[in-house]
């Protein structure tokens, strides 16, 4: 499959989700869900593709795009980890776990993506999970009273399963 067909198709499926939502320019945010589902971030020429086919400004849905945390502007990778560094988190030993995952992905607290695009790691403020501080999400999965132990772990079982399917 060449560079163009692939890109093409991709497209199409921009329209598909623009056409899905009535082209409506008060579907912003369920627009760019799905559109950031479909490529794990929102590349800057489908931000502008969307923004003439809603009837807007592209400086408006950049505004909208970079005002919520959700949506991401740089690519992420197949696995997203986030791990709480709130405070009942924090107290309860989050500082190990993210220093651990950092140092097994090679990351930092600047650059939250791997090189192959298989792992994002990013901290939040709060998962709303007090209770089972400190709190590891992988891929929406909730990991509760988590260790650096175990956090390591998990993420070797998800290169096992990725090597599998490879």
């Amino acid at each position: 499959m060449s560079a163009e067909y692939a890109a093409a198709q991709s497209f199409n499926k921009v329209i598909e989700i623009v056409d899905r939502y009535d082209r409506s320019e008060t579907k912003i945010i369920p627009i760019l869900q799905a559109v950031q589902e479909e490529y794990r971030y929102l590349p800057q020429e489908v931000m502008t593709f969307i923004a003439t086919s809603l009837g807007i400004s592209p400086a408006r849905l950049y505004g909208v795009a970079t005002f919520y945390s959700h949506f991401s502007l740089e690519p992420k990778g197949k696995h997203i980890i986030k791990m709480c560094d709130g405070t009942a988190c924090h107290v309860r030993g989050s500082t190990a776990v993210i220093d651990a995952i950092r140092e097994k992905l090679s990351l930092t607290a600047k650059k939250i993506t791997t090189d192959d695009m298989m792992f994002t790691f990013e901290t939040v403020s709060c998962l709303g999970a007090c209770g089972l501080a400190p709190v590891l999400v992988i891929d929406e999965e909730v990991h509760g009273m988590v260790t650096a132990d175990q956090a390591i772990e998990l993420i070797k079982e998800i290169e096992e399963k990725e090597k599998e399917n490879a």
